[in-house]
């Protein structure tokens, strides 16, 4: 007799009552046999022609392999920013759709923006370990609301919970290339190492992501992988061992607008722009590179510097994790993707910055005073980013940057490469695509179906569709509608080869928003406006606009900054809505989001137990070299450091702090001009007392410690610095939420004047 297991699993064998009158049967294998691998490596704030083979001259040789190896697409476009593009592009659904309309680390209370994709939303990676895959994730994550990340989660939107069997990376949006914020799995782990190593975090995710196909190919052979590795890079801090800096010295002493016309000049010649396509003008703010002072153009070359180091740098390890797929034989069916996730930042401001934190507190830029900080320049004492000038240069030959849904913006590098199944061999497709059709032409070159279940979840429709029709053919049609693009109120649309955009000044109505119209098809670099010529085709642009908008949950727009985000998001039972934080040591790192926000002053009160003899480490330490706070004990002493972009605010106690049962406490008062009363005392007694000249809005990307550091904030230790007492408990307290209207007052209004 045959008998249903309890299980409910779909047996097709049979259960009688002893194995001899019974018949076992086992599932067929969940993947098909020569499966292909997938490997997708994203990379940030890359534009569309910094990659050799898209124009620039810095050297990219194993991008470009790839590319005279397979197959580079020239109208690939993203959403412009980093959290959406990649919740399209591992969902195949828009990014308003998916909660995702800017980065996860804000929450507005509305659907389209929650800073985490549904469950209705199923990631590639979900999809492929049903399908029997293995799914690793490396590096950047950025796809979890951030003040979900920290040691107490909750864990469901980390990459484990989002259908990766293994990952190694950073959650938060970016990292010290040097010092970086590390997980593996659903924990908190140091880096292997630090600078004085050699260490760079660039190359330990690609040797983690080599170790994890490793195991897989050394074990169970027959098992496809699916591989996304995400590099910090070219995100800020651009940052690279000390040859590469070396190398690119006075490499683009020529200037921007040099440089600009030679490697638009290039792309002509390699046929990755069409022939007619004119040099969009200089963005408003970018300045004729000779009308800059000497030393603007010494500031200006070396961030640039620093960046063509950190991108060759990157582009060697993938060479890297090329080489290993060979050395396993793994590399012929694999299908390899390298893009980017929007084009180059404007985040650096006019200038460039060696911190862009500065960017963040309304802080001008010393161009004169950072000259004298050159040699720091793309090395751990920096947290660079280049200026406007070298990023229109970076997104050449197209106007304006990353958060635009001009083509500077939107309008990005794509490589494929497949040796077994893309016979082409270095051509170009130039079909309009955008980054939400990678997981339907994943799908369908795999031979998977869309599921309508996934884990029990009915699944959204997926907007996007499959390019698989343009590897064997260049001519291929690709059946798509209308793309909208939405970005902090920029807007856009493209139709049949016509494009209408708009660039939003935040605070203006949206109505009043100028738009513009370009024929894409005639005109690549979106050089001539014809909304004049065109209002009727205009307007039924606009109109579609707004169709599509609705259609996938675009509304409400908000063109609110990042500091109203940034405070919409501290909704009742986060970390950062509360005004007590009490933490009971050991605890793991804690991430930015979660930290307290001390913005408006603090006072940390800390219960320890100090033992005898050499007693120096960390007590409390947030931030990293280049931006933060810190309280010690050095040499004995309490010390209380301030370091705001290296201008150091130093607090030490006159006499050494006595072991046993000591109570501290740090407070910080700030004061209506913007800087801080400080006073620190032992057991009610004041130590030290000081002043801060000023209070930072946004501290570091880098998060908090207690009982040692992640990295250095002061030169008076070396990281981890861990201390060697018990802390019993730390207590922090922060005044009440009316002194944070006047700090994002005072920032608002540095920025606008800059």
């Amino acid at each position: 007799m045959s008998r249903k297991p309890p299980s409910g699993e779909d047996f097709h064998g049979v259960i009688g009552r002893t194995y001899a009158e019974s018949k076992p049967w086992w599932p067929p294998a969940k993947f098909k046999d020569g499966a292909p691998n997938v490997v997708m490596v994203v990379l940030d704030d890359t534009g569309f022609s910094h990659f050799g083979c898209y124009g620039s001259s810095i050297e990219t040789p194993n991008i470009d392999a790839l590319a005279a190896g397979g197959l580079r697409f020239t109208s690939f476009h993203t959403t412009a920013l980093c959290s959406p593009t990649r919740a399209c592009l591992l969902t195949g659904r828009n990014h308003h759709a998916v909660g995702m309309r800017a980065i996860s680390n804000f929450d507005t209370g509305f659907p389209n923006m929650r800073g985490a994709i549904p469950r209705s939303a199923a990631t590639l990676a979900e999809i492929l370990r049903d399908n029997g895959y293995a799914t690793f994730a490396t590096g950047k994550w950025h796809l979890a609301p951030m003040a979900e990340c920290s040691a107490a989660g909750p864990y469901a939107n980390w990459p484990l919970q989002k259908g990766f069997d293994r990952y190694y990376g950073f959650l938060q949006g970016e990292t010290d290339q040097f010092f970086p914020e590390l997980t593996s799995d659903n924990h908190f782990v140091d880096p292997p190492g630090g600078p004085e190593d050699g260490y760079h975090v660039s190359e330990d995710i690609v040797d983690k992501s080599a170790g994890m196909v490793r195991d897989l190919t050394s074990l169970v052979p027959e098992r496809p992988f699916f591989l996304y590795l995400a590099f910090g890079a070219m995100h800020s801090p651009h940052q690279a061992p000390q040859a590469y800096l070396d190398k690119y010295r006075g490499k683009f002493d020529a200037g921007w607008d040099v440089v600009r016309e030679e490697w638009f000049a290039r792309q002509q010649e390699l046929g990755v722009i069409p022939p007619g396509t004119r040099l969009a003008p200089r963005n408003p703010g970018v300045r004729p590179w000779t009308e800059l002072s000497t030393n603007e153009q010494r500031f200006a070359c070396r961030l640039q510097e620093a960046f063509a180091a950190m991108l060759e740098h990157t582009d060697h390890q993938i060479g890297r994790l090329v080489e290993f797929l060979k050395s396993v034989n793994q590399w012929d069916n694999t299908l390899f993707i390298v893009m980017s996730d929007n084009g180059a930042s404007q985040e650096g401001g006019a200038s460039g910055v060696l911190d862009e934190m500065k960017w963040f507190n309304g802080i001008r830029e010393s161009v004169d005073e950072a000259v004298e900080r050159l040699d720091d320049i793309g090395g751990p004492n920096s947290h660079c980013n280049i200026p406007w000038g070298w990023a229109q240069a970076g997104n050449t030959p197209l106007k304006w940057y990353k958060q635009n849904t001009h083509g500077g913006g939107v309008r990005d590098p794509l490589v494929m490469h497949w040796p077994k199944g893309i016979a082409a061999r270095g051509e170009i497709r130039d079909q309009f695509c955008h980054v939400i059709d990678i997981a339907p032409t994943l799908l369908d070159v795999l031979g998977l179906g869309q599921p309508e279940v996934v884990a029990g979840v009915p699944q959204m429709p997926v907007h996007g569709v499959s390019l698989k029709p343009s590897f064997a053919d260049g001519a291929a049609r690709i059946e798509r509608g209308a793309q909208y693009f939405e970005m902090l109120g920029h807007r856009g649309i493209w139709k049949d080869s016509w494009k209408a955009v708009t660039h939003h000044e935040p605070g203006t109505p949206f109505e009043e928003d100028k738009w513009e119209l370009y024929h894409l098809a005639a005109d690549f670099s979106e050089f001539e406006d014809l909304a004049e010529r065109e209002p009727e085709r205009l307007k039924a642009l606009i109109d579609l606009w707004w169709e599509e908008a609705d259609r996938h949950g675009a509304l409400p727009l908000d063109d609110r900054g990042p500091f109203a985000l940034f405070a919409a998001s501290r909704r009742p039972g986060l970390p950062t809505s509360r005004s007590r934080f009490v933490y009971h040591p050991p605890i793991s790192h804690i991430v930015t989001d979660a930290c307290p926000p001390v913005a408006r002053g603090w006072t940390t009160r800390l219960s320890l137990e100090h033992p005898e003899g050499a007693a120096d480490g960390a007590l409390v330490a947030r931030g990293s070299i280049n931006s933060g706070w810190a309280l010690l004990v050095k040499d004995g002493r309490l010390v209380f450091d301030y370091n705001e972009f290296h201008h150091h605010a130093r607090l030490e106690a006159s006499a050494p702090l006595a072991p046993g049962a000591r109570e501290i406490v740090l407070e910080v008062v700030r004061r209506p001009d913007g800087g801080g009363d400080v006073r620190l005392s032992v057991d009610g007694e004041t130590a030290a007392t000081g002043a801060l000249p000023r209070l930072l809005f946004m501290i570091s990307s880098t998060g908090m410690d207690i009982g040692r550091s992640l990295s250095p904030v002061t030169a008076d230790y070396a990281a981890p610095f861990t201390y060697p007492g018990r802390i019993r408990q730390v207590v922090f307290e922060i005044p009440d939420l009316a002194a944070m209207g006047e700090v994002k007052a005072f920032v608002r209004a540095e920025m606008t004047r800059q």
